[in-house]
């Protein structure tokens, strides 16, 4: 259908790629140009990449030589990571990590994360009549609730907070992420140790507990901080900025507190935020939506649009607290769907219903056209968001 190298960009705020949208319409698996050359089969249809996520035939195995990011995986020289590995490898260690995201072990931390929010809320309206909300609310909560998560001390916090939140800042460069990268993992190496040695009552303890070596509970540890921060903080940011420009929304929300849970995912599937966990390798020959996807084929499951599709959601463009989205895929599906998304779910509501709450003249310090969007993935969100009071 097109020559031009398939695109994550976004050119509208509010809507998916145009590309993806044209594909979909046109030719649901389309076999186009991938941005680092060479061919991959783009399947749109919420129906159809539901189908190669949950077929553990589409390999996200990164040590194969064919996955795309294959020379990624080398280059970073250590374990496979939960996303990286397929069948029964992955089953086994997820099962292991899953005890750590059961209902009640979330909803224990619904107290401490409501403290976490209103401190956050309350440092960042000290004296001031404005803040830029990124960084004064939306990085530090996810950091302050991983960092707990992994037994972080204490003393500790602000020290992590700023490094877990220097590889998402909008002005830093690559080498600033890599230093903050090698930092991070140092850290959580060393405080693995330490609990290798003196177990406490944190993940990285249950863990080693349950058999994982020290290098893989580093990895996870490592892991959890990368997909559940920045992810997080960008929905955070996104969900408020929706709501100050649709004012009818956020009034939504204040005439009916019960709407917030459908808002939530409502707006997840607006967003779907996360782009690179798509990509799959085809390890056998295999239909998907009535195309032939060949052994060896390179697959991109392409969650953003799929969310918009009007077979699954009709009006798919308007967003509809009441909708009910809950088969939406922004946190991925079958083997590999996000292992936090109730923790992710937990922050946003306790985070949006306290600024709605408390903070009921919060408004956009500059027009809506000015604030400047991650068009090009693989996370989508705000670099920064000025608000005022």
């Amino acid at each position: 259908m097109t020559t031009t190298p398939f695109s994550t960009r976004r050119t509208d705020p509010y809507k998916p790629p145009a590309q993806q949208v044209q594909m979909q319409n046109e030719c649901p698996v389309s076999h186009v140009d991938w941005q680092g050359g060479g061919k991959i089969w783009a399947v749109t249809k919420h129906a159809d990449v539901r189908a190669v996520l949950a077929d553990a035939r589409f390999s996200s195995d990164r040590s194969l030589p064919g996955h795309p990011l294959n020379q990624v995986y080398v280059a970073g020289n250590q374990l496979k990571q939960l996303i990286e590995m397929d069948p029964p490898e992955h089953t086994e260690a997820r099962v292991r990590v899953m005890r750590e995201f059961t209902v009640r072990r979330i909803a224990a931390m619904r107290p401490r994360l409501t403290e976490v929010v209103n401190e956050t809320i309350d440092a960042m309206m000290d004296g001031k009549s404005e803040a830029e909300l990124v960084t004064a609310l939306s990085l530090p909560v996810p950091s302050i609730a991983i960092s707990e998560l992994l037994g972080v001390p204490a003393e500790d916090h602000e020290f992590f907070q700023r490094h877990s939140s220097a590889f998402a800042k909008h002005n830093a460069t690559v080498e600033d992420r890599m230093a903050a990268v090698g930092t991070l993992k140092a850290y959580i190496a060393e405080l693995v140790n330490t609990r290798v040695a003196t177990p406490g009552d944190d993940l990285l303890s249950r863990q080693l507990e349950a058999g994982a070596t020290p290098e893989e509970v580093v990895g996870l540890g490592f892991l959890l901080l990368i997909a559940g921060h920045e992810t997080t903080a960008n929905m955070i940011s996104l969900s408020i900025v929706t709501l100050l420009d649709n004012p009818e929304l956020l009034q939504q929300l204040r005439d009916d507190p019960d709407l917030l849970s459908g808002a939530i995912e409502e707006l997840l599937r607006y967003f779907t935020i996360a782009e690179i966990g798509g990509l799959r390798l085809a390890t056998a020959d295999i239909e998907i939506g009535g195309t032939m996807i060949p052994e060896g084929g390179v697959v991109f499951a392409a969650a953003n649009v799929a969310n918009r599709d009007p077979e699954a959601f009709p009006e798919p463009h308007t967003i509809d607290f009441k909708r009910g989205a809950r088969n939406h895929v922004a946190f991925g599906f079958g083997p590999h769907q996000c292992l936090g998304q109730s923790l992710a779910r937990l922050e946003l509501e306790i985070v949006l219903s306290t600024v709605i709450r408390r903070i009921p003249t919060l408004r956009l310090a500059v027009p809506f056209q000015e604030i400047r969007f991650k068009e090009n993935g693989p996370t989508y969100g705000v670099y920064e968001l000025p608000v005022a009071w």
